[in-house]
């Protein structure tokens, strides 16, 4: 991988500043533009999360991952055909993480041919029965980031001077957050440093909660990555491409990676990755003139596709990311002519 360039850094933005009186409102809002269209991340403080929530969420994560291997095991994402639960690290991929996934916790739909193959996707997590303290920490903290995440929501629809609602109708009554707790063991100076190879996220945004190890990188425009390093008490926030789509490119899904860390240490992080309804459509918003003429259009990821149907592209992402889920139980919907994690493209 190229060595990383500190092209800059990425900006740091006070979301109290959005309810605040006065000027500070649409200053706030036009900083928050600036970032969104300029590098897509930023650092984002005045959140209104408890500290103590933060460090619960981190210390029941740590201790999720020292568990013993048949702990985690119990809730291998293989288990679940709602693609839920743990992952160990290089399971079938360059990407060097070891991680469990924590949906919306729904009940499972009964299963019908008639009705879209995405909507097998809603249903109940995994949760580890040798640590009972897990289950209601991570469900109060994705209960804490999804409502933030909704609020970053009406604040970039008011910065495009749109209603604040405007993205409601693409994700009421029942938003879809994933969270990615994952941890990056370390490796030598002579393996792969790769942790996360580079791509888009497909939502709305993300918001990730970094321990203490760096490794996060963004995409500059030069060609090079900026770091992105912790800041205590800072989530880092990044646009997705359903905004990006929205906005008709006006906002950027911009690329990042993660770099593993040196040999003897590790990497923890929580990312919240809000998503829209699995039915719904993305809107491309009337954007006022002077900010219509700057949209760049809409690119796509090829690694990371959305189009306009979300719930048959997001599953068709994940058949593709976790192949064993897939053969165990989407059987059906894979293409017998192709390799057996192939997605037919019927559906």
């Amino acid at each position: 991988m190229p060595v990383a360039v500190q092209a800059e850094t990425l900006p740091t933005l006070d979301l109290r500043r959005f309810d605040a009186g006065g000027a500070e409102r649409p200053r706030f809002l036009n900083k928050l533009l600036m970032a969104a269209r300029n590098v897509g991340f930023f650092y984002l403080v005045g959140h209104g999360i408890e500290n103590s929530l933060i460090r619960d969420v981190l210390s029941v994560s740590r201790r999720f991952f020292a568990l013993p291997e048949k702990d985690k095991l119990a809730i291998e994402m293989v288990n679940s055909p709602h693609f839920r639960g743990y992952n160990r690290a290089g399971y079938g991929k360059p990407d060097w993480r070891e991680q469990v996934d924590i949906g919306p916790e729904r009940p499972a739909l009964p299963f019908d041919p008639a009705v879209p193959p995405w909507a097998r996707l809603q249903g109940p997590n995994q949760w580890p029965a040798a640590f009972p303290e897990f289950k209601p920490i991570l469900l109060a903290y994705q209960k804490e980031t999804t409502a933030l995440a909704l609020r970053l929501l009406r604040a970039f629809a008011a910065a495009l001077e749109q209603p604040e609602d405007v993205f409601a109708p693409i994700y009421t009554p029942a938003p879809n957050p994933l969270i990615k707790i994952i941890r990056y063991p370390g490796r030598a100076a002579d393996e792969s440093d790769q942790g996360v190879g580079a791509h888009k996220d497909s939502g709305f945004v993300t918001l990730l909660l970094q321990d203490k190890q760096a490794g996060l990188q963004v995409q500059a425009d030069d060609g090079g990555w900026i770091d992105a390093p912790p800041v205590p008490g800072a989530f880092v926030v990044n646009i997705g491409e359903i905004l990006e789509m929205a906005s008709n490119g006006y906002l950027r899904a911009n690329v990042h990676r993660v770099v593993s860390p040196p040999l003897g240490t590790d990497r923890l992080s929580v990312a919240l990755f809000l998503g829209a309804r699995h039915d719904a459509t993305v809107p491309l918003l009337s954007l006022p003139g002077r900010l219509a003429a700057q949209a760049r259009g809409v690119t796509q990821d090829p690694d990371n596709p959305l189009f306009r149907e979300v719930g048959r592209n997001y599953l068709k992402s994940r058949l593709r990311s976790h192949p064993d889920v897939a053969r165990r139980h989407y059987s059906d919907l894979l293409d017998p002519a192709s390799s057996a994690s192939e997605p037919a493209s019927a559906y």
